[in-house]
């Protein structure tokens, strides 16, 4: 597979693991508080934020749409978008990782570009995400009228490059029609069915390659014979054509007197379309209507190039159902987030410096309050939900290993599994209020989804090696958001589908005295009496069966102990420099 070089390159592709974990501190919550834990505003450099999200949702965003800064070398009052084009591919390249390790299986991610660095883009994201997961490269008119300043051509569209995390797994949905698109629906004959369009009755195979499609039929109006083409025969089976006259389903023109017939096609029957890959600006609007709204939604006026809401609308109709997690690591304004929560899906934005409290802060105020702009009108948007706004904290860990005295149990927690498993972790997997995190299991089947030789670049294959991500089973262990035939075992241990349970681990975390017990010396240290209670709770988790790892502050007790009650422990925090 053709990739690109530039200057720095191999360092590129380990800046996403030296980024350090940061802390993310909240700084305020706004609307509902209940439904304000669903959706996060954070203000900070996306790298640094993606890293720290990457143990609480990796593997959990449906759709991703990010608006990257175009390198166009023009000066944007928020961005600095005049960068060298190997620094442009340099900022990138680790951010991509990240949100690949952020999406979902089954997610999708949407990168508006122009073509200043759209095709050099592509090639790139060919890499991060594996060729074989490219859906399209859409192209949005983006302009109303042309720019006639331009010294070459108008630039009239941008390309929104659209990749799956796993391209079988993917199920995009389909639009509804448009007025255009149902306009040439009519009832000429009064048919009791209602509207309908004429298709041809013809198909582009030849008689030698269809014979049974090469036949006679019977004018309606001059009882003679008619044939198709031997180039292009009819499109129906003789049996198929005496049910369409059986059932009028033909159309011989106006006054009757076609040489050949076509097929009703009803509006009825015709449900929605399949996304094609030109989106006129009347269907998914345009730059001016974007700025239109800013200027409605901003005391300063417009903001530099945002996305009008129509186009959030149409990708997240395409690639998210209702309560899907979207994440924007490139917020802008806020249009994605604000789109997001119209339509009643989760939401991660993520925008540096101040306008992240200037303008997507209070835009989002506003949508809970009922805002009545962009798309509120056509999705009867009324107002309500809520979200958090946080910024980035201190490092989770310092220069010596040593953790931040500001984290708490949950905290390590998702960082411990995530190390362990290269999954997300949900509290609900364990036993809140006990050391138990949950059991893993790991299962062949997972390789039934790879992308054989052409894998795509994740941050395990670029900086660690391979790492499994394995798909979960049963309770109290982590679940993905995936096609369950083609991700989880069978009933059972294996069996049909090649499914294969090569093992199963559980995980403890003894911090912040866990067990009841907070002196140095008992609570977060392995003793024989810690021991005792991890093993009596180990015996009624589901898999009691699965060894066990234990992560403390100290160990007491010796290898033979440990390997009779099947323990591993490890370290903290010199095991939990998570990579």
């Amino acid at each position: 597979m053709p990739t690109l070089d530039w200057l720095n390159r191999s360092a590129a592709f380990t800046t996403a693991a030296q980024v350090p974990y940061r802390l993310l501190d909240n700084v305020s919550t706004h609307g509902d508080t209940e439904a304000a834990q669903h959706n996060l505003l954070i203000q900070g450099d996306n790298l640094e934020a993606l890293k720290a999200l990457l143990p609480f949702y990796r593997g959990r965003v449906k759709c991703i749409f990010i608006d990257p800064p175009y390198n166009t070398q023009s000066a944007f009052e928020h961005y600095d978008d005049n960068l060298e084009h190997s620094q442009w591919l340099s900022m990138m390249l680790p951010r991509l990782q990240l949100l690949r390790e952020l999406l979902s299986e089954d997610g999708s991610i949407w990168v508006t570009i122009d073509d200043n660095e759209g095709h050099y883009l592509k090639v790139l994201m060919d890499e991060v995400f594996g060729r074989r997961n490219f859906v399209a490269d859409v192209s949005w008119h983006k302009r109303v009228s042309p720019a006639n300043d331009a010294r070459y051509f108008s630039g009239d569209h941008d390309h929104v490059l659209v990749y799956a995390k796993s391209k079988p797994l993917w199920q995009p949905k389909r639009l509804p029609r448009s007025e255009e698109q149902t306009k040439y629906y009519t009832n000429p004959d009064n048919d009791p069915r209602g509207e309908w369009n004429s298709a041809a009755y013809t198909c582009a195979k030849t008689a030698d390659e269809r014979p049974n499609l090469y036949y006679p039929l019977i004018h309606p109006r001059t009882g003679k014979e008619v044939w198709p083409k031997r180039t292009r025969v009819w499109a129906y089976s003789q049996e198929a054509h005496a049910q369409h006259l059986q059932n009028n389903m033909l159309y011989w023109g106006v006054d009757g007197n076609a040489n050949a017939p076509r097929i009703k096609k009803f509006l009825t029957d015709s449900g929605d379309v399949v996304p094609r890959s030109i989106w006129a600006h009347s269907e998914s609007g345009h730059n001016q209507e974007a700025m239109l709204e800013g200027l409605t939604l901003f005391a300063d006026g417009r903001f530099g190039t945002p996305k009008p809401e129509r186009l959030l609308q149409r990708i997240l109709h395409i690639a998210t159902n209702p309560g899907d997690l979207v994440l924007d690591s490139f917020l802008g304004s806020g249009t994605t987030a604000a789109v997001a929560h119209k339509m009643g899906r989760r939401w991660i934005g993520i925008e540096m410096g101040e306008h992240a409290a200037t303008h997507c802060l209070p835009r989002l105020e506003k949508v809970i309050a009922g805002e009545r702009g962009g798309i509120s009108g056509a999705v009867n948007w009324q107002g309500g939900g809520g979200f958090r706004f946080a910024r980035l904290g201190a490092p989770i860990f310092d220069a010596h290993g040593c953790i931040h005295p500001e984290v708490r149990f949950a905290t390590l927690a998702a960082f411990v599994w995530q190390q362990e498993t290269g999954t997300a972790f949900d509290p609900a997997q364990g036993r809140a209020g006990t050391p138990w995190l949950g059991t893993n299991s790991v299962f062949d089947s997972w390789s039934r989804i790879s992308d054989g030789p052409e894998e795509a670049i994740s941050l395990e294959t670029s900086a660690a090696g391979p790492h499994p991500n394995p798909p979960p089973e049963g309770e109290g262990e982590n679940t993905l958001s995936a096609a369950p035939d083609l991700l989880l075992p069978p009933p059972g241990e294996g069996g049909d589908g090649g499914c294969t349970l090569r093992s199963r681990t559980a995980y403890y975390l003894l911090f912040n005295g866990i067990l009841g017990d907070k002196r140095p010396a008992s609570g977060n240290v392995l003793t024989r009496a810690v021991l005792e209670a991890l093993l009596q709770l180990h015996a009624a988790t589901p898999h009691p069966e699965a060894p066990l790892v234990v992560y403390g502050e100290a160990n007491r007790l010796g290898p033979e102990t440990l390997a009779r009650a099947r323990v591993t422990f490890k370290h903290i925090p010199y095991d939990v420099k998570a990579r």
